[in-house]
């Protein structure tokens, strides 16, 4: 079962925003780097140009995650968006290495820096326009649990450390006059550029590879526990497959014994739709029914049951890191 996400337009307005910024703020900072010929500037602007080329991207696999299922993607196409973090990551690794090579080229030359001022303005504009676009992707990438927009956002902030470390560093430069301060400041975006390629790969490498997403694991056990009503007895061997905003989750669910078929299919019809409701993400449930087999009385608290042999206690907790396991071990 699925529920539309009504907002579903928003990703695509804020995608569109994105490469009009990124277009704005890689022309601030080259126009930073042509003034003062800094090789910190140029590895800040470096990496803008991988922004540029990702919000295309962005843009792109947006389009295509909005498509619905088909028969040849019967889970929709959500997986495209780790496929873009991917991508992203890898031209973020690419950006890394260049800055690093061209600092040590920088250092052995001996480059000279001028107009610091006026290049510090550039990038500190720069910056502002960053900070923003960022802050708006992560709202809204959040809202709509988009791993591209959410991908996006932590770029654009890591571009705003990255300038404010520029900052510093020609600010040094500024008053000691020792002109090795910007290749080192440029060496270091470099390598800070390369542990971001890492984070934003493993991620996406983490939602391709069906690891299970322990964050969402808990948010599943919330909208659970809220809407367990009496036969639902317990769950165990939960398993999800993200494809982007939609999740395929499999589960085990344990019932009573005397339900026939009809009544099975009421309750766990209703109880997945009640959840799926308070779920963030938009999904469907594929439930494998289990007898109770008279097992767990003291844990069902259904009031007319023919087959009781104790009282009933209190509900299983329906911890997350119960779920996943087998019956035997979240009893």
């Amino acid at each position: 079962m699925t529920h539309e996400n009504p907002i579903k337009n928003q990703k695509i307005t804020i995608a569109k925003l994105n490469i009009a910024v990124s277009f704005v703020v890689l022309a601030l900072k080259f126009a930073g780097y042509y003034v003062s010929g800094s090789t910190a500037i140029f590895g800040d602007a470096l990496e803008t140009l991988v922004n540029v080329l990702t919000a295309f991207t962005a843009l792109t696999v947006i389009y295509f995650v909005a498509m619905p299922a088909d028969e040849n993607h019967p889970y929709g196409h959500g997986k495209l968006e780790f496929f873009s973090a991917a991508f992203e990551g890898g031209l973020v690794f690419f950006a890394g290495i260049s800055i690093l090579i061209e600092s040590v080229r920088a250092f052995k030359s001996n480059q000279s820096v001028v107009e610091i001022e006026l290049g510090m303005v550039f990038i500190f504009i720069a910056s502002l326009v960053n900070l923003f676009m960022a802050l708006a992707l992560k709202k809204v990438g959040g809202k709509q649990k988009s791993v591209t927009l959410l991908a996006s956002s932590v770029h654009l902030m890591s571009d705003v450390y990255t300038t404010a470390g520029v900052l510093v560093g020609l600010l040094l430069v500024r008053f000691t006059q020792l002109m090795w301060i910007d290749s080192i400041v440029s060496a270091l975006v470099g390598l800070h550029l390369l542990v971001e390629s890492y984070k934003i790969v493993r991620k996406s490498v983490s939602g391709l590879t069906d690891e299970m997403d322990l964050e969402s694991l808990d948010e599943l056990a919330v909208a659970i526990k809220k809407n367990v009503n009496p036969g639902i007895i317990n769950i165990h061997n939960l398993r999800s497959i993200r494809s982007g905003n939609f999740h395929h989750i499999d589960a085990h669910l344990i019932i009573p014994e005397f339900w026939d078929v009809a009544k099975a299919h009421r309750a766990t019809h209703d109880f997945e739709k009640r959840v799926v409701a308070d779920y963030p993400y938009d999904g469907e449930f594929a439930f494998h029914l289990d007898p109770c087999g008279r097992k767990y009385c003291e844990a069902c608290d259904v009031s007319d049951c023919p087959v009781r042999q104790s009282p009933f206690l209190k509900r299983f907790n329906f911890a997350s890191n119960h779920m996943i396991k087998s019956v035997t071990e979240s009893y």
